[in-house]
């Protein structure tokens, strides 16, 4: 039976998967890492994403404030989600054009939209997918049922965006099955800019020196859980050594996460996202490589 303050949220607490995975800080901190990197494997979206970027000489800026965002509607209230969504609607919807430059299969030309089905599928299964996979390695394995409650999650998280159900997978079986595939298809693959700029995103974000350690322990979790093909196309090093450290690492994680209180474990990331912002403010920006443009 509901409780009375169920209304009050699109992913109740108590009731929703997603808000269970989503609340672990460990996961809001590292799941974005690796979504941005499967998710520039899709050349359309990536170039049409950084086409459409406005604060190119301040990247994390605008990363830390869409994770700020995810979390709104995951985490907060439907007042709160619906005022993050309305940003994110006007914003998608002045992002399309056409290709300036070959993106992978994609010729110059090509039409792209925020909107499109398509990109926003991609987007929403780079979320889905790593978030859940995080959660596992540094929490605890779901349960079938779980997985599928999550996933059904996932796809009100999509239609809030304003992707169609029809869409979606139906299932998480279907969603699993998708997402195998496209992880193998050829067309799968990083553009010249995503190969220098996406390891920026993922692994170097702008932090006091003091939290450096903490974040080199981050990456090597976020490489852990990346696909091999993933690593191999952007020439990520993975030993036996590497892999040993990820699982002490991971299982350290699963037994002592309990000693923390879960005031500490659980929660929003927006004390260390604000913190990426005004670090990357103080260094005067970001220096990435430029799209080339004709």
């Amino acid at each position: 039976m509901a409780s009375a303050g169920d209304s009050d949220y699109y992913f109740p607490p108590g009731r929703s998967v997603a808000r269970e995975v989503h609340g672990e800080r460990v996961v809001g901190a590292l799941y974005g890492q690796r979504a941005l990197l499967i998710g520039a494997l899709e050349p359309l979206t990536y170039t049409a994403t950084i086409l459409g970027t406005r604060f190119s000489d301040r990247p994390f800026l605008r990363l830390a404030r869409t994770a700020k965002i995810q979390e709104a509607v995951l985490l907060g209230t439907k007042e709160e989600a619906d005022k993050a969504l309305r940003s994110v609607h006007e914003l998608h919807g002045r992002v399309r054009g056409r290709l300036t430059l070959r993106a992978g299969q994609h010729p110059r030309g090509t039409r792209y939209s925020a909107l499109d089905p398509a990109s926003m599928l991609w987007t929403l299964a780079v979320i889905a997918d790593s978030a859940r996979e995080i959660y596992e390695a540094l929490v605890r394995p779901l349960s079938a049922d779980e997985r599928e409650r999550l996933w059904q999650d996932y796809v009100r998280f999509g239609e809030l965006f304003g992707l169609s159900r029809s869409a979606m997978p139906a299932s998480y079986r279907e969603f699993s099955a998708w997402m195998e595939e496209r992880l193998a298809s050829p067309g799968l693959c990083a553009t010249p800019h995503a190969r220098a700029t996406a390891p920026i995103f993922a692994f170097h974000h702008p932090v006091p020196l003091v939290m450096r350690p903490g974040l080199h322990v981050n990456n090597l979790v976020v490489k852990g859980t990346l696909p091999e093909r993933v690593r191999e196309i952007f020439g990520i090093r993975w030993s036996s050594s590497h892999e040993a450290c990820f699982q002490a690492i991971v299982t350290a994680h699963r037994h002592g996460r309990h000693i923390l209180p879960g005031r500490i474990r659980r929660g929003r990331n927006d004390v260390f996202f604000d913190l990426v912002m005004r670090t990357e403010r103080r260094r005067g920006g970001t220096q990435t490589p430029a799209l080339e443009q004709p």
